[in-house]
């Protein structure tokens, strides 16, 4: 079964850090480009970070520059969402993505049609 799993979300502290799991069954994930996408009530569901396929650099909205990076795990084929210095408003569910694509994932921050597997979100809630 060809599926995606995101999973570590939960409820932490203003300051605090979460690290979420996306992780991939029956298809290779170092060979799509990455996307992660949040959404909290009432707002859409936004873009914040990418990574490209293997060897692929890592874009990111300035919301979360400097605060949330990305990593790959060949051996668990698995990539990583390490979030820090959480604010309350990162408060939402967050998903990760995968598409065939190529190095530079930029254009998959804004569009979410050229995505092939979708996790099924996993909720993140900053409050103290």
């Amino acid at each position: 079964q060809l599926q995606l799993v995101d999973s570590g979300g939960g409820l932490v502290q203003p300051g605090g850090s979460l690290r979420l799991t996306c992780a991939a069954s029956g298809f290779t994930l170092d060979q799509y480009a990455i996307g992660w996408f949040r959404q909290a009530p009432g707002k859409e569901r936004e873009g914040i970070l990418c990574i490209g396929d293997s060897g692929g650099r890592t874009v990111s909205r300035d919301s979360v520059k400097g605060r949330f990076t990305l990593s790959r795990d060949s051996a668990k084929n698995s990539v990583y969402l390490q979030m820090t210095s959480l604010k309350p408003e990162d408060t939402a569910v967050y998903y990760c993505a995968a598409a065939i694509w190529g190095s530079d994932c930029t254009p998959l921050l804004s569009d979410t049609s050229d995505y092939d597997y979708w996790g099924q979100g996993t909720q993140v809630t900053v409050s103290s």
